[in-house]
């Protein structure tokens, strides 16, 4: 482990890691500005359009539940690339489905080669680094994850002004191909061979024993109802600004990049405060600042019902989501460094599991206003908040 990194070193770790750890916001927040667009064309319902970024996120979270604890077994490198290929694969087909029911299918797969980038960043993090050094690097490897949700609808757009929705995923096979050349050129393997597994179900042991660990579990389940908060703002954005305040594909792109800064301040919040205040107490800040911010935005919801409220509020969101994602996932993973894939596997299935179960919702209640999407951060961040402060003592 290495504790001391000079700083080049660090900026380069977190700027690769940080892009590895992006498949979520590239694989959904590019094809936001496309949701109204895919449910036409297809013939399809708000929900079943909105069901495509659940599709993912399962995928995504049984994904990280496999290679998280192989890669404890194998290293790092091979499950990567493994998972590389089959998110540029499915992307390729995905360009050409003629129908929402094997979009639904292969939207699934590619949540499973997503999964790699996203659990094994987290497993290379703690491979490197430990204590409050992991935090800050943890926190500086989000604000590069960061700033994928900025660009993302503003590059989506832009190529649906050339193109079809399909365009998108092509994209998005090409970045899957950068990125594999690049994680085989400058990432060498992080976990030695002495400090591997026995074998393929020890690890899986591992990994199950963390489950009976009550305060590493608080942390999952925490981190969890934070990104179900985060992901009923995402799947309810497009159509609560684009329907519902009439603003059309690139303006929204705009609005959402503008919201998404909210992360990059988060994440720059803990890496300067973590040292003086220590990773308990920053994560207790982000989720009592996310309540306070949900409340805020609904309460607009049923008075001003004022856009710009909208806007400031789901800022605040996201600087908050910010901050429970890096210290929830630090202390996490900190729990016991020699489980660290399995660790991050359960983070990440948490994570998934609960955004996957948020992010229809909207489209269920009827996205028509921005009420639907309020509740449901609330519902969420108080979930969130409570289950911190129950297991506080664990």
């Amino acid at each position: 482990m290495i504790n001391s990194p000079t700083a080049a070193r660090r900026f380069g770790q977190g700027l690769l890691l940080g892009t590895l750890s992006a498949f979520g916001p590239l694989s959904m927040d590019m094809y936001l500005p496309a949701l109204p667009a895919l449910q036409t064309a297809l013939g399809t319902t708000t929900a079943l359009a909105q069901l495509t970024i659940t599709a993912s996120l399962v995928g995504m979270a049984a994904g990280q539940l496999v290679i998280g604890p192989l890669s404890d077994r194998y290293g790092r490198r091979l499950p990567l690339q493994a998972g590389l290929w089959l998110f540029i694969l499915t992307s390729l087909l995905i360009a050409w489905v003629p129908n929402i029911w094997l979009l639904l299918l292969l939207r699934l797969v590619q949540g499973i080669g997503g999964a790699a980038g996203q659990v094994l960043s987290r497993s290379i993090a703690r491979d490197l680094y430990g204590g409050t050094a992991l935090t800050k690097f943890l926190a500086l490897l989000m604000a590069v994850n960061g700033i994928f949700p900025i660009i993302s609808p503003s590059i989506g757009s832009l190529v649906l002004m050339a193109t079809d929705w399909q365009g998108i995923f092509l994209l998005l096979a090409a970045i899957g191909l950068l990125l594999s050349l690049a994680s085989w050129r400058y990432l060498p393997e992080t976990l030695p061979t002495t400090a591997r597994g026995h074998s393929a179900g020890a690890a899986f042991k591992q990994m199950a024993s963390l489950v009976a660990n009550r305060r590493f579990m608080t942390y999952v389940i925490a981190q969890g109802f934070a990104y179900g908060a985060l992901f009923s703002y995402i799947s309810g954005s497009p159509f609560v600004f684009q329907r519902y305040y009439h603003l059309p594909a690139f303006a929204f792109a705009l609005v959402y990049a503008l919201i998404g800064l909210g992360i990059i301040v988060g994440t720059a919040l803990v890496n300067r405060l973590v040292s003086f205040t220590g990773t308990r107490h920053l994560l207790f800040a982000g989720l009592t600042g996310g309540i306070g911010t949900a409340l805020f935005l609904l309460l607009n919801a049923v008075t001003l019902d004022s856009v710009v409220v909208v806007v400031i509020a789901c800022f605040g969101l996201q600087v908050c989501f910010a901050m429970v994602n890096a210290t929830a996932t630090s202390l996490g993973m900190g729990v016991d460094a020699a489980k660290a894939g399995g660790a991050s596997a359960l983070l990440g299935l948490g994570s998934n599991a609960v955004a996957g179960i948020f992010s229809p919702l909207v489209g269920l209640f009827a996205a028509t206003n921005t009420l639907p999407m309020s509740g449901l951060i609330l519902v969420a961040d108080g979930l969130a908040f409570a289950t911190a402060w129950l297991g506080r003592r664990a």
